[in-house]
């Protein structure tokens, strides 16, 4: 059901975003570049608007919302409820999961930080 509700949201929002672009191509622009700014797209000087701008609103880019949404749904984790089992990269560049790193009855302890 989450998945469809998904579906339904970004489909919408696809259609408002590309149907927007035929109709006010410079407003859109303008917002996308603001959108841009937000996530430092527009810093890159060799990275013109004209690379990335037009691929709003298309059909790969639902393909890429969606996907990353769905795979968003698998890794939320609820109290009371089992952990997700999200996959994770080692030192040695190998996929594999978190629960892959259980062993017998033990407690899987996962620490978080950085390092600057």
């Amino acid at each position: 059901l989450q998945k469809i509700l998904i579906l339904l949201q970004v489909t919408l929002s696809v259609v408002v975003g590309k149907t927007l672009m035929i109709l006010f191509p410079n407003a859109m622009k303008r917002y996308i570049l603001k959108m841009g700014e937000k996530s430092r797209m527009c810093q890159n000087p060799k990275f013109s608007y004209e690379n990335w701008g037009p691929t709003f609103f298309s059909f790969k880019y639902l393909q890429f919302v969606l996907k990353v949404k769905w795979k968003r749904l698998e890794d939320e984790a609820y109290e009371g409820h089992s952990a997700p089992n999200t996959p994770v990269v080692t030192l040695g560049g190998e996929v594999c999961h978190v629960l892959d790193f259980m062993k017998d009855n033990r407690p899987l302890i996962l620490n978080f930080g950085s390092c600057t």
